[in-house]
Order: C-alpha cells, then sequence, then structure tokens
C-alpha cells in the first residue's frame, strides 16, 4: 500500500475528513520511522502551508489517538504515530522510548511495554513515560568504527 493510500486509511479509520494537510502530514509521519517535532513536519511539508494549520491538524491527530507525544531529553516536542494495536484498542502509549545518542533520533519501541512499578502508598500515578538511550541499530555500525 503507498503511503497515499496508508494516509487516507488512517483518517478514514479516525473519522477524519481528507484534506491536503492532514494527508501530507501523514504522510511524512509514514515516511519516517522516528519520532518527528513541528519543525521536522513544517520541512517536509509544502512551503505553502501554513504553521497553524498544521499546529491544528497535529492536535486534532493527537486528540483522536492517530498520533502521541513522544518524551525525549530535550525541550523539543516530537511526534509520533499511533501503533495499529493501540488504534484497535483503547489509546494508550504505554511503550518505552529510546533515544540514539548518535542520530539524536527518538523511537517508539511498542513491542516494549514500560514495566511495572509498585508505589508507596499515598502516590497514584496518573501517567508513565520511559525513556531509554543508547545507539539505535542504524547507528551501531556508524558507533562501533568511531570507537576504534
Amino acid at each position: 500500500m503507498s503511503a497515499a493510500d496508508s494516509a487516507t486509511a488512517l483518517l478514514a479509520q479516525h473519522g477524519l475528513r481528507q484534506t491536503p494537510v492532514r494527508q501530507a502530514v501523514l504522510r511524512a509521519f509514514l515516511a519516517k520511522t522516528y519520532a518527528q517535532s513541528s519543525h521536522d513536519l513544517e520541512q517536509s511539508l509544502d512551503s505553502n502551508t501554513d504553521r497553524i494549520t498544521l499546529y491544528r491538524t497535529l492536535k486534532t491527530f493527537e486528540e483522536k489517538g492517530l498520533i502521541h507525544r513522544v518524551i525525549d531529553n530535550t525541550d523539543i516536542l516530537r511526534y509520533a504515530l499511533c501503533s495499529r494495536e493501540c488504534a484497535r484498542h483503547a489509546h494508550t502509549d504505554d511503550h518505552v522510548h529510546f533515544k540514539c545518542s548518535a542520530c539524536q533520533h527518538t523511537y517508539c519501541l511498542n513491542q516494549v511495554a514500560i514495566p511495572a512499578v509498585a508505589l508507596p502508598g499515598g502516590f497514584q500515578a496518573a501517567s508513565r513515560e520511559y525513556l531509554m538511550t543508547g545507539v539505535c541499530q542504524q547507528c551501531q555500525p556508524m558507533s562501533a568504527a568511531s570507537a576504534c
């Protein structure tokens, strides 16, 4: 399935209108395997795309469970597509995020659940976020070569 077909299907699945900006933003997400900032997305979109429209699109996608915010150790807000499992069940982002110290990309590790944490009495968690750092699989060969 092409990125355009995937974008169309995702918008329909989440009950969203098919607009050129929404299609373009989804194609930008589908083209990358890592989380993207609004600036990253803006760079990949048509120069005529209004910044406010982009922010509204991101907000709508987040509200509809199409994307989620990704934590990393910077002040830059990043977003990633939600997994298929998330779309089939209640919206949840209880997975580990991994930030590569070489390329600085942050990945969703959907297959790695956040470990359970027993909180002391009187504490009640409202959300869970888990960030690991290291070197991603694409940067492994570069990282090993530079260590020599």
